[in-house]
């Protein structure tokens, strides 16, 4: 039996187990997958509706909890009913924008909701942005009114955006004790605004843009993808209702950040599905999470592939396993944690899932099977990829072809009315994502620039972005498969794995930046190098190292490489210490002046 064949045979079984398992809750499923039929671009139906059918069938059911207070279904709708009518009596309509600026709390959450009920489109601005990006930002929106707490204000001074910088522009300020100079108070307009439902809720169709939502800016500026009524209630249908599977006395705790959609659309939407309580956190925090997960009661969370590491790498406690989660639901946790992580907090079930802002298709894991973004039903293909020109190799005749089962390639996802790409705010970025003529003429893909395992059965498992994938000495390297061997060494808490160009060489050399715990020594260096040998193929090991106290993160704990990639080993801008591979029986050592200029003329070779 080759190990496709017996890859197969492990995938199959954990499938039946998996669908067995999801027996009991057939119910929730059925439910969920009647929402997926009957959900139609133009059919009336939106996250505002459902909503109000909460409100009205369970109204003293928790809605939302936050440091110790809570809204029920019926508080917190009529609360954004109110504020409906604020936006309304600020000039806000269907198709307008709305840019919130606030960290994560109640307003935050129940302004999104408002903005919705009225067919406007809530755009999500991230709150850490400063000067010109977040001036970028709000231009992309084109918004009527910005919402933001005191503290906000001063960040949109300059921006061209502030009160007297921009004709028309309305401000408001949520918090209830100080409105600076120019902002009107949220808190007092609201004490007079009607809490019935706005009838304008009552028109809105699943088509209608509900959300801006941005990329991280992990590179270049960040641009606004546009979340549909439709898209958002069809996840919450798939992910939230028939993979998730929460029942109306769950909590699930999100400490992600509501301008992320893994907060705002899979939270949220699988919280509205249940008819379940939100218990939200200000901000993530290693050495608090577990505290306010047992304090709010959870059942629940929503992680980001980091969150997790950051929390294994926590001292054990006595208590990791003191708390009521069993399921949890997000992205990225990697392969060599993922059974870690379950075993020493007893996590019964993780749903792992595939998406983007963008992307148009979603991979969910609702069979628990372990170390795999999931399953698709829609039309997909994993086609293969040159890693050196960095897009998909075409043959002869134009087409791309797919990889074998097992294989690597890029995820494609074909555009369809079944599946259609709401793009960006920005058409020419829209267009940029889309590749035609794939497999036959006229046809229409989306490029999820994304590398992918084919696991069989429709399942994948995700590999590298593409901009993170590297070739050295003739070989594609795979910087996740790098990082998870640096991660088994002993003692490396975080490495980002990245390539770096050395004069006179083709492709890129792997360069790793490491936070270790503890001291660094020639013996501990050399042993990490015959570690990375035992660990990887020889093209694979990085040459050069930066050691780190901490690491640069995006607010979703993404790891900023693109100032990483640009520094590379050069110590005239790095101040870190740095270390070079050139004898593999020494191991890594000081990259020291000498060394520098071998390596830069060529003399040494690495």
């Amino acid at each position: 039996m080759s190990d496709v064949q017996a890859r197969d045979v492990v995938r199959f079984r954990d499938l039946v187990r998996g669908i067995a398992g999801a027996l009991p809750d057939s119910w929730t499923i059925n439910r969920g997958l009647y929402q997926l039929l009957r959900a139609k671009p133009d059919r009336v139906g939106s996250i505002g509706l459902r909503l109000q059918h909460w409100a009205d069938a369970t109204p003293d059911q928790p809605a939302l909890v936050f440091e110790g207070r809570s809204w029920t279904y019926a508080e917190f709708n009529a609360w954004a009913n109110r504020v409906a009518e604020v936006l309304r009596r600020s000039g806000v309509g269907a198709g307008d924008a709305v840019a919130i600026l606030l960290d994560n709390r109640p307003e935050s959450l129940v302004c999104a909701a408002a903005v919705v009920k009225l067919g406007a489109i809530a755009a999500m601005i991230n709150h850490n942005q400063r000067g010109e990006v977040l001036a970028h930002s709000l231009r992309l929106t084109g918004a009527k009114v910005v919402v933001s707490s005191a503290e906000g204000a001063e960040t949109l001074a300059g921006t061209g955006f502030a009160p007297g910088e921009a004709d028309g522009l309305v401000h408001l300020c949520c918090d209830p004790d100080e409105s600076p100079a120019g902002w009107q108070s949220l808190d007092a307009l609201t004490q007079t605004a009607s809490a019935a439902n706005p009838p304008e809720a009552q028109r809105v169709t699943m088509r209608q843009p509900c959300f801006y939502i941005f990329t991280s800016g992990t590179t270049g500026m960040p641009k606004a993808s546009v979340m549909t009524h439709y898209r958002w209630l069809r996840g919450m249908a798939g992910l939230g209702q028939m993979t998730l599977r929460l029942h109306a006395d769950d909590t699930l705790y999100c400490c992600l950040p509501l301008y992320h959609n893994n907060a705002l659309t899979v939270s949220w939407g699988a919280v509205l599905g249940a008819g379940a309580t939100f218990a939200l956190g200000r901000k993530f925090s290693a050495s608090k999470f577990w505290d306010e997960v047992r304090v709010t009661g959870s059942t629940a969370f929503c992680y980001i592939g980091e969150l997790c590491r950051y929390l294994l790498n926590r001292p054990a406690s006595p208590r990791d396993r003191d708390h009521r989660v069993r399921v949890i639901v997000g992205n990225g946790l990697r392969p060599e944690i993922w059974d870690d992580f379950k075993s020493r907090f007893g996590i019964d079930r993780v749903c792992e899932f595939y998406g983007a802002s963008e992307s148009n298709l979603a991979f969910s894991n609702g069979f628990d099977v372990d170390r795999t973004a999931g399953y698709c039903p829609m039309a997909f293909a994993i086609v293969e990829f040159d890693a050196e020109e960095e897009k998909p190799r075409r043959g002869a005749k134009g087409f791309m072809r797919k990889v074998a089962r097992g294989g690597v390639g890029l995820l494609m996802t074909e555009v369809s009315d079944a599946a259609p790409f709401d793009g960006y705010t920005d058409a020419g970025a829209s267009e940029a994502k889309l590749v035609r003529n794939v497999f036959k003429r006229g046809d229409c893909w989306f490029n999820t620039g994304d590398l992918v395992r084919d696991q069989g059965y429709r399942h994948i498992q995700f590999v590298d972005r593409v901009g993170d994938t590297f070739r050295w000495k003739g070989e594609n390297v795979a910087t996740t498969e790098v990082e998870a061997a640096l991660n088994r060494f002993s003692g490396v808490e975080h490495a980002v794995v990245y390539g770096v160009q050395i004069p006179g060489t083709d492709g890129r050399a792997g360069m790793a930046a490491l936070t270790l715990d503890g001291e660094v020594t020639p013996q501990r260096m050399q042993a990490l190098a015959t570690h990375l040998e035992t660990q990887l193929p020889a093209y694979a090991v990085p040459v050069f190292l930066r050691m780190r106290e901490e690491h640069e993160t995006t607010a979703t704990f993404k790891f900023r490489k693109s100032d990483l990639k640009q520094q590379g080993f050069d110590p005239s801008v790095v101040s870190e210490p740095l270390y070079v591979l050139v004898d593999r029986a020494r191991g890594y050592e000081p990259l020291t002046d000498s060394l520098l200029a071998g390596i830069r003329d060529g003399s040494v070779r690495v």
